[in-house]
């Protein structure tokens, strides 16, 4: 998913912009607590998104980053672990 940032993240000459989140594998959410990231913790947020973006942010850009966007990008992330709704079954006669 591509999240265009509010205010854009400074990298030497070059400022991003956007950033893209992919979902998480499992390995990928080891050290994190999935409770901590559904209710938006920023350090749990701050350890998976140089994981889970691209370009890969690092520490120094999350610590500085605009909170709208760390809260788009908090929000995309507990979207990607919420379970899909089950298709509704037809009725049964």
């Amino acid at each position: 998913m591509n999240i265009a940032l509010k205010t854009p993240i400074k990298r030497g000459e070059t400022a991003i912009d956007a950033v893209e989140l992919r979902k998480p594998t499992a390995g990928e959410l080891r050290g994190v607590s999935l409770v901590e990231l559904l209710q938006m913790d920023v350090g749990a947020i701050s350890k998976v998104l140089p994981r889970i973006t691209m370009p890969a942010l690092i520490p120094e850009e999350i610590a500085g980053m605009d909170p709208a966007d760390l809260l788009a990008m908090g929000a995309t992330i507990s979207g990607f672990l919420l379970p899909t709704a089950a298709p509704a079954s037809p009725d049964v006669k």
